[in-house]
């Protein structure tokens, strides 16, 4: 699902982001977070597609005046400074309405198709800030954006099981001979070891392909996109040290994780600096 604050991918107020960009991206980010309230939190039980399509309307009205509303008052600022359109916000409300309706997936198109409106609004609203229009650089995004997303649903495989959510594929179960009862067993099958074994090949792959972004964005977002494409890999390195037996277990990085993590990535943009790349 849509998880916010698993927005490893949505650099809010990072220390590398330009001070006079911060407030836009949290402008975005606040949009977001209230629109996630609306599709998990409790007290929307009963109205979570109602308070989605106000908040969409609320959205498409910002977009031609003001709208008396603190979150939409910073967001109509951001995009008029920044000419962000419309299509990355309202693919975002998208997939939170996914989120109420669609919990398994057939294929991994299908993934990449929910991909395309819960994960790449994210990087591409990010590029819009710091100026970045360029197509290539978008589709590179898409990918990392992706990835991330991706990298979330295996890592989480324990937690989304008891809720009734799999985003291991139904193609991938079947070819790899995983069947539902596994799953809700928490069997470490041979055959289940063997699809996330695919899976976590599938998504390194992925950022793989977008890892040229970051030598092709502003400094500050270069840093914050290294330090962040390093995270999700190491999510993926996390699961295969554990022997990618995530039914029982969720992995994690700890706090020593990241910080070696962000070291290395600045060692990466000094060595960079110091030929003249950045």
């Amino acid at each position: 699902a849509v998880r916010v604050e698993h927005y490893e991918n949505f650099p809010v107020a990072s220390r590398f982001m330009p001070a006079h960009l911060r407030g836009n991206v949290m402008a975005i980010y606040a949009f977001a977070r209230t629109a996630d309230d609306f599709a998990d939190e409790p007290r929307y039980a009963d109205r979570r597609v109602e308070a989605l399509n106000r908040w969409e309307t609320l959205l498409e009205a910002c977009y031609h005046r003001d709208v008396e509303h603190p979150v939409f008052l910073a967001l109509r600022d951001t995009v008029r400074r920044h000419n962000i359109p419309i299509g990355p916000l309202k693919d975002l409300l998208t997939a939170f309405r996914m989120d109420l309706t669609k919990h398994r997936y057939n294929t991994f198109q299908e993934i990449r198709h929910y991909c395309r409106h819960s994960a790449h609004p994210v990087g591409r609203l990010v590029l819009y800030v710091h100026g970045h229009r360029a197509p290539d650089l978008h589709r590179f995004s898409d990918e990392i954006c992706a990835a991330l997303q991706i990298a979330n649903f295996l890592q989480d495989v324990s937690v989304d099981l008891p809720r009734g959510r799999c985003y291991l594929p139904e193609e991938d179960l079947v070819h790899f001979g995983v069947t539902r009862e596994d799953l809700l067993a928490r069997r470490h099958t041979r055959n289940f070891l063997d699809l996330m074994a695919f899976s976590v090949v599938r998504a390194r792959a992925m950022f793989l392909r977008g890892r040229p972004l970051i030598r092709q964005v502003s400094p500050g977002l270069s840093m914050e996109l290294d330090t962040i494409w390093g995270g999700g890999m190491a999510i993926l390195q996390r699961i295969e040290d554990m022997g990618y037996k995530v039914l029982d277990s969720r992995p994690t990085l700890e706090k020593r994780d990241m910080a070696g993590i962000a070291v290395r990535s600045l060692f990466r943009f000094g060595r960079r600096f110091i030929r003249g790349e950045v």
